[in-house]
């Protein structure tokens, strides 16, 4: 595409209440994206049937010289704008009117893959969360093709479903609540360097220009679950993001799954919730996804004995104490295994790049 045609594509995506939806009425109407700048206010009035204050001449100017640095933005940087209309667009999304017109990505592109979840929950992830993302990721990594793994970069869950999916050479997608120029949180950009590097994508709507705001990681959910054929909760309050997930996949017509939990556990009282309002499906294992989603699982092939990762006594040591104690703090750790603080942090450093822990809110790590 020329640049020209992007510099349009990127200012109309940005105009307000532009989404899908409204895209394809203004096309209806024989309206294009350059249009929208060059026609009058008058003539795009009569056209549209909307009120000539929409399109005032200082607010599309203004727009069109925002989307002129991000247009610069995305060629130096070799960023892939991709508009609802081009064949790269993921197509899942296409029959989500509250879509973004636009979204921006890095890496493998929309390829589009013949399997989509997106595992979402509490960033507060627990012990028992932990596991189960990475039990199920692999299992179903190892029986189904074509799969790609979807969340949001987040702590908690999101970060242990792209740790599990990178684990098992399964493509995973980041689905960011800002622009490109940044990481957020910072601790998982080399998650997001691996996460291109493994044949996945991290994705926004947002430009560079877009400050980090509360409502965008909510307006991202819309994203998270459109781009998938399933939405998993796997572990949430009855309030928070995971939720609000959920509730727009079901609005989409997706399929919903809920990681069940004890009662008294307030991060399975939002899946538990789900389950009870017949919200969601109870998802116990990759079988009742499979089933529920009619998958064709890959045939068996010849056992092949597995390979055991050789840690090094620290690394025994330290997997040891965090799995009994998964509660514990690095300062815990130090008292309890006799190790300096320097000593420690780097091994732990070390052990979350191979996979092994994951960091969680609070100075705290469980296994993975």
């Amino acid at each position: 595409m020329d640049k020209d045609a992007l510099l349009y594509q990127i200012a109309f995506s940005r105009a307000k209440n532009i989404n899908i939806g409204t895209a394809k009425v203004f096309a209806a109407k024989g309206i294009s994206c350059r249009d929208f700048f060059m026609l009058g206010a008058s003539e795009l009035s009569a056209l549209s049937g909307l009120k000539t204050e929409y399109f005032s001449d200082s607010k599309r100017h203004a727009i069109l010289e925002t989307a002129k640095r991000e247009c610069d933005f995305v060629v130096r940087n070799n960023i892939k704008a991709v508009f609802y209309t081009d064949n790269a667009f993921p197509h899942r999304l296409l029959d989500c009117d509250d879509a973004p017109a636009m979204l921006y990505t890095l890496g493998n592109g929309f390829k589009e893959y013949s399997h989509v979840i997106s595992v979402v929950g509490t960033r507060h992830c627990t012990f028992y969360g932990a596991e189960f993302c990475r039990q199920f990721i692999e299992e179903l990594g190892q029986k189904i093709d074509d799969l790609l793994i979807v969340s949001g970069l987040a702590y908690g869950v999101d970060i242990a479903a792209h740790r599990a999916a990178l684990s098992n050479n399964i493509a995973t997608a980041a689905v960011f609540a800002h622009g490109l120029d940044t990481i957020y949180p910072a601790e998982h950009r080399n998650d997001a360097r691996r996460i291109i590097e493994n044949g996945g994508f991290i994705a926004t709507e947002y430009t560079s220009s877009d400050k980090i705001h509360r409502g965008n990681f909510l307006a991202r959910n819309r994203i998270v679950a459109g781009m998938a054929d399933a939405t998993i909760v796997v572990e949430s309050n009855r309030k928070g993001g995971a939720m609000s997930t959920a509730r727009i996949a079901g609005a989409y017509h997706r399929n919903v799954f809920a990681v069940p939990g004890r009662v008294s556990d307030i991060y399975s009282s939002g899946c538990n919730e789900l389950i009870y309002n017949n919200e969601a499906e109870m998802l116990r294992g990759i079988d009742d996804l499979v089933h529920a989603l009619n998958w064709t699982v890959r045939k068996p092939e010849g056992t092949q004995q597995e390979l055991q990762l050789e840690l090094s006594d620290d690394f025994k040591r330290i997997l040891n104490y965090i799995t009994g104690n998964p509660a514990s703090t690095v300062n815990d750790m130090c008292v309890a295994l006799e190790m300096p603080y320097s000593q420690l942090s780097s091994t732990l450093f070390e052990m979350e790049m191979a996979d092994l822990i994951v960091a969680v809110p609070g100075g705290k790590y469980m296994p993975l």
